[in-house]
């Protein structure tokens, strides 16, 4: 039997913001409840369709996408948090023709709308970009 305090604590950590399996998982055993107990909470809520790993990885990766954040950074940011490669696979899909528009506005932000020509430069503006998670050679296709 799932104690109510454990689904409360689910829900009100839910109500706050969506959250990946894992990380639920973690936050209520931070909290003291036993695995039994934390495993039936979160096989109910996912049967209620409150807890969807898709779900969270969808509404993470266009939060990251909002702040600038790169394919390779979001990616590894949502393997941390425990979600499968094929649902990252599944979601990163659907944005493919958003990356190099993304990292464009991105540059343009941060450097402003002209290319350099100063190879010091260039690699300066393209350590920032990898750095934000955008593949070497996507950026070096933006510089040619």
């Amino acid at each position: 039997m799932v104690s109510r305090s454990a689904r409360h604590t689910a829900m009100d950590l839910l109500a706050y913001r969506e959250h990946s399996r894992q990380q639920l998982a973690d936050k209520l055993a931070q909290r003291g409840f036993a695995s039994d107990e934390i495993e039936s909470t979160l096989q109910l809520l996912q049967a209620d369709n409150l807890l969807n790993d898709e779900r969270f990885a969808e509404s993470y990766l266009h939060q990251r996408m909002r702040k600038g954040f790169g394919p390779l950074r979001i990616r590894h940011e949502l393997s941390e948090k425990g979600i499968s490669d094929e649902i990252i696979r599944l979601q990163m899909e659907g944005q493919a023709e958003s990356w190099s528009e993304l990292m464009q506005q991105q540059r343009e932000k941060k450097f402003g709308p002209l290319i350099p020509q100063d190879y010091r430069e260039k690699m300066k503006q393209a350590r920032f970009l990898q750095n934000r998670g955008f593949s070497p050679e996507s950026v070096m296709r933006l510089f040619r």
